[in-house]
């Protein structure tokens, strides 16, 4: 019986020991596609919620105002009827999102508190825009005050949990017509 408990308890140990290692060498590699997973589906829900991209609930034109490394516009994302505020930008490595919804009926509606969230991580853009902005003929825009001109935005997010590891950062990208500006 002592045979049979100590070969069961080195056999566990074995295993234990082995499944620990696993995780330990192949961490990195798990993070990293964790994290560009998360910013897939950040991304992915980023571009429908651009396309989405309309008037305001008091008739203010789709796009508020760009830049290389923010976007921000009205659209509704909860199907209410209603155009919310929302605005994509970065705050350290994360990609957020802020939205603020309208209260129907007031003058200026969109006095609310912005609610933030995180729709990626680990992004480390550094000097690449997040945003580029096309018009309609699909030429880049080079100046950020040509709100009315926009038509067309494309994304680039750079994903790396480590910079000091490799491999190197992933660069996902995606792009959005706007389908309700005219």
């Amino acid at each position: 019986m002592t045979v049979w408990i100590s070969v069961l308890i080195a056999t566990m140990l074995a295993l234990s020991s082995s499944i620990l290692y696993f995780y330990r060498t192949n961490r990195f590699g798990i993070d990293q596609a964790s994290a560009i997973s998360s910013a897939q589906r950040g991304m992915d829900g980023m571009v429908r919620t651009m396309r989405e991209a309309a008037y305001s609930a008091n008739g203010a034109y789709p796009i508020r105002s760009l830049s290389a490394m923010q976007f921000s516009f009205y659209a509704d994302i909860n199907n209410d009827g209603y155009a919310e505020q929302v605005r994509y930008f970065f705050e350290g490595t994360a990609l957020k999102q802020g939205v603020i919804f309208p209260v129907v009926g007031a003058s200026n509606p969109y006095t609310g508190v912005e609610a933030i969230a995180t729709t990626s991580e680990y992004v480390r853009n550094g000097s690449t825009a997040l945003f580029q902005y096309y018009d309609q003929a699909g030429a880049l825009l080079s100046s950020y005050t040509a709100i009315d001109d926009v038509r067309f935005v494309a994304a680039t997010l750079v994903v790396d949990v480590d910079v000091n590891r490799e491999p190197d950062a992933v660069t996902l990208r995606s792009s959005a017509a706007l389908r309700n500006i005219e």
